[in-house]
């Protein structure tokens, strides 16, 4: 699945518990009839994925739906669910990349060659 949007908000990257894990989150603000809000994870490796954009960039997210089951000391069992990045792309580089260039000025252009009248028919047939 993928989200496009503008970063909002990209967090500093958190270490957890002996083995070191590390999250490192971001938030997207959707552009449609109703923006949406969506905070997106990064864990381990890529973290290091966000250290190239920045607030305000327009970017599209590869993700991953995850859902987890907890059972609290009480008995009860609640569900969880996030929103896992593994992959982050800046749409403004994409849409530069597409776009026509631009044409130069006819100063830039030589002058063509005059042609002889000898030279206009010379097809072999």
């Amino acid at each position: 699945m993928e989200i496009q949007g503008k970063v909002k908000l990209i967090g500093e990257t958190k270490t957890f518990g002996n083995n070191g894990f590390r999250k490192r989150e971001v938030v997207i603000t959707t552009e449609e009839q109703y923006p949406q809000h969506i905070l997106v994870e990064f864990v381990q490796d890529k973290c290091d994925l966000l250290n190239k954009h920045s607030v305000g960039e327009a970017v599209k997210i590869s993700i991953n739906l995850r859902g987890r089951e907890w059972t609290n000391p009480q008995g009860e069992v609640k569900y969880f669910n996030s929103v896992q990045g593994w992959r982050i792309e800046s749409l403004q580089a994409d849409q530069g990349g597409n776009a026509i260039p631009p044409v130069p000025p006819i100063e830039a252009f030589e002058p063509a060659e005059e042609l002889n009248e000898e030279d206009h028919d010379d097809l072999p047939f």
